[in-house]
């Protein structure tokens, strides 16, 4: 059985850090990308980040080069999502997927809706 659970998710201030983590049981990720998806109340859900297999990283937000780090950690299977410089608009339900691909689909690609399996979410919460 596939299963990935976020974790790391709270109140943040302005301008702080965390660290998210998706750990993943069932597969493994020498075989599977990972993305990150977040969902604003009110809104849709919008790609954040995925990691590849072989590590590549495609940040699927104008602003999530300058502060979203992704990492690995094969040992855990465990993908991390870092966010800096926190706004009050990153507030949502952060989500990971695992798409049946190794390599990262584009944010709005039928695959992460027919062929990915999904974490509950975590919630992240940055007070204006």
């Amino acid at each position: 059985q596939v299963q990935l659970v976020e974790s790391g998710g709270g109140l943040v201030q302005p301008g702080g850090s965390l660290t998210l983590s998706c750990t993943v049981s069932g597969l493994t990720l020498d075989y599977y990308a990972i993305g990150w998806f977040r969902q604003a109340p009110g809104k849709e859900r919008e790609g954040v980040s995925c990691i590849s297999s072989s590590d590549q990283i495609t940040h699927y937000t104008s602003s999530g080069k300058a502060r979203f780090t992704l990492s690995r950690d094969k040992a855990k299977n465990t993908v991390y999502l870092q966010i800096n410089s926190l706004k009050p608009e990153d507030t949502a339900v952060y989500s990971c997927a695992a798409p049946y691909d190794r390599d990262c689909p584009g944010a709005r690609a039928t695959t992460w809706r027919s062929h990915a399996y999904w974490g509950q979410g975590t919630q992240v919460t940055v007070p204006s």
